[in-house]
């Protein structure tokens, strides 16, 4: 008997994607609800061979459910997350608002994909922020083999991290200059076509990003609270597929050859990695894809045991959609749920 699961923004980039994902993996669901708002109602989308009829969130009966992957936002969230929960349905989600709950798993399956044991205290898991996932993937086995003291990164966020709107407005922008019609900034402070934007999420107080912040603390939590992080965080005008410049400082040595081929045999990691042109990866290739790839592995003199490297990864995908599926595999494969269809 398989599992039955709710996608919850079925009607969004990532909910879309997760759809397909289920599909591609095989996920052993004998039931999928697309749900999104009311205005989403009746809706079709794809999964698989299928279409299924978009179906209003409150409508659904939840206890019913057996995991619920949700992607409709911080505000649905905190509001319908622990109301799901609550039913005995497991809340896998994309959302912002729990990840830094003491009480909620923040995981990223290769890389601590034990942590979920805790979930039970509020049947929610959180996933983390996509330039987040992309990164502790790469750092992991650095750190288990020689300590990680500090990372400082610089991230080249495609424009999909907020939303299909502001995929259509790179889009417009970009044919507006072309035929010499005005540009409109809606979703973006500044024009993103041929342009790069060093500003995501609300400024804080101390002159950083929300998303920077985010991914220091999740980091953190999800590795090791006593690694030093710093990002800047830069929305470029790429479609899909997320790309940062990451320098490590180490507690031991670890030469770039040694650290090639431990990334090469890494879960979830694919090393591409030549010196000469091309001989790297870029947001374009990594589209589509489910691996975290990894270019550009080199000594960084100017530190002791420094390392400089460049990471890409498919936001929709390992940054959101598939983690989510990936953490869904993980509650069933470890058999810490039960179809309740079963179990009646």
């Amino acid at each position: 008997m398989g599992y039955s699961v709710a996608v919850v923004g079925a009607t969004g980039n990532v909910g879309r994607e997760i759809l397909d994902i289920l599909d591609e993996r095989g996920f052993p669901a004998d039931e999928v609800v697309a749900v999104a708002s009311r205005r989403s109602q009746g809706t079709e989308v794809s999964f698989g061979d299928k279409t299924l009829k978009v179906k209003a969130l409150e409508t659904v009966d939840f206890s019913k459910i057996d995991i619920c992957l949700m992607s409709a936002g911080g505000a649905i969230s905190k509001e319908w997350s622990p109301k799901i929960a609550a039913q005995g349905c497991v809340v896998i989600d994309n959302s912002s608002t729990w990840r830094m709950d003491p009480d909620v798993p923040l995981i990223v399956p290769e890389v601590n994909a034990d942590a979920i044991a805790g979930f039970r205290k509020k049947n929610i898991i959180a996933n983390p922020n996509c330039s987040t996932a992309q990164l502790v993937v790469a750092l992991k086995p650095i750190h288990d083999r020689a300590g990680i003291k500090r990372v400082v990164v610089a991230t080249y966020q495609s424009v999909s991290g907020a939303g299909k709107d502001a995929m259509d407005e790179l889009f417009e922008q970009t044919r507006a200059i072309f035929v010499s019609d005005p540009v409109e900034s809606k979703k973006f402070t500044k024009r993103i076509a041929f342009n790069v934007i060093p500003h995501i999420d609300v400024f804080l107080d101390d002159g950083f990003t929300k998303e920077e912040w985010k991914m220091t603390v999740e980091t953190k939590k999800i590795l090791d609270p006593k690694i030093k992080v710093v990002a800047t965080c830069v929305r470029v005008p790429v479609f899909v597929s997320h790309s940062e410049a990451v320098h490590l400082e180490l507690e031991n040595p670890l030469s770039a050859d040694e650290c090639r081929e431990m990334l090469r045999e890494a879960p979830g990691c694919l090393v591409v990695d030549k010196r000469e042109d091309g001989g790297y990866v870029t947001p374009h290739e990594a589209t589509g894809e489910d691996a975290t790839y990894i270019s550009r592995i080199r000594e960084d003199p100017t530190v002791e045991n420094g390392l400089a490297m460049w990471v890409v990864s498919d936001n929709l995908r390992k940054g959101a959609a598939l983690n989510a599926v990936q953490i869904a595999e993980v509650l069933v494969n470890r058999k810490l749920i039960q179809a309740k269809r079963q179990a009646a």
